[in-house]
């Protein structure tokens, strides 16, 4: 074997009991080695002369070379676990980034996972609206067709509305008050025939004073009341937008003004908000 220092750096030095236990002797033995005697050549142990002839040849060099490999083990201890040591922190920083790299990773798939469900979210949105917009479109097309319009022709204002309660009406408000001055023109809100006409609310009752009430094709009933002067008869059959009387204030009123009224049935009891109805038919109110 190669020793990092020569042999004679090592001197042996066995007492008689150790050269006996070394011939398998009982008796006790001490080794002990001694930097004192370093030579250019190693020391021979001597040999007591009561076991000279018994002692196996080449022993000596045997047990210093036992000797000298277990200083050698002991010199190389430290820098074997210094050598551990460095490899079990690199081991540990080895893991250490393979857990990062596997954390990083993992961010990124979730990242890329919420990216594209926000994306998912924003087209569904946009599609949502879309549908809306072509709804809307066919809506509004369809009011235009089913052609209603405003009962007054020109600038007013609205009045009483539908539902207002207080002592000129005893259940309530039943249409919308357009207030314009006496003589504007009235108009057919749709197309339909004429069912009412005249004074006395056309049958309807002296509160209205002058009134209409024409069927349209959708089934419902209009009413224009407090006229100045009605325009058409029972059973005539008007247009969308025709004249069919003028604005006054007959009838129980505070002011010249049209009350405009939307019915299921030609008779008093029956009415819906016009405003809204008209507005759900396109109309801008």
């Amino acid at each position: 074997m190669k020793y990092p220092f020569p042999k004679s750096v090592l001197t042996l030095t066995l007492t008689a009991g150790a050269a006996a236990a070394a011939l398998g002797g009982g008796t006790a033995f001490a080794a002990s080695s001694s930097a004192s005697s370093v030579s250019s050549a190693s020391a021979s142990p001597a040999v007591p002369a009561a076991h000279a002839s018994t002692a196996p040849e080449g022993w000596q060099s045997d047990a210093a070379e036992a000797f000298e490999e277990k200083a050698m083990m002991a010199a190389a201890a430290p820098h074997k676990a210094r050598v551990d040591a460095a490899h079990a922190a690199a081991v540990a920083r080895a893991e250490k980034a393979a857990r990062a790299a596997r954390a990083a990773k993992a961010a990124a798939a979730r990242a890329e996972k919420a990216a594209g469900e926000r994306a998912a979210e924003r087209e569904r949105i946009a599609a949502a609206n879309r549908a809306a917009r072509v709804r809307a479109a066919a809506e509004a097309k369809a009011r235009a067709a089913s052609g209603w319009t405003l009962p007054v022709a020109g600038g007013y204002s609205l009045g009483s509305s539908f539902g207002q309660g207080g002592s000129l009406w005893s259940h309530g408000h039943t249409g919308e008050d357009f207030v314009v001055p006496s003589g504007t023109t009235v108009r057919a809100a749709a197309k339909g025939v004429v069912v009412k006409a005249g004074a006395n609310g056309g049958g309807d009752g002296a509160a209205y004073g002058n009134a209409i009430v024409v069927k349209h094709a959708d089934g419902r009933y209009t009413q224009y009341a407090h006229l100045s002067s009605v325009g058409v008869s029972v059973g005539q059959s008007v247009g969308k937008g025709e004249a069919i009387g003028v604005s006054g204030a007959t009838g129980n009123t505070t002011g010249p003004h049209l009350h405009f009224e939307v019915r299921t049935t030609a008779d008093y009891g029956s009415a819906v908000d016009p405003v809204a109805f008209l507005r759900s038919r396109g109309v801008s109110v």
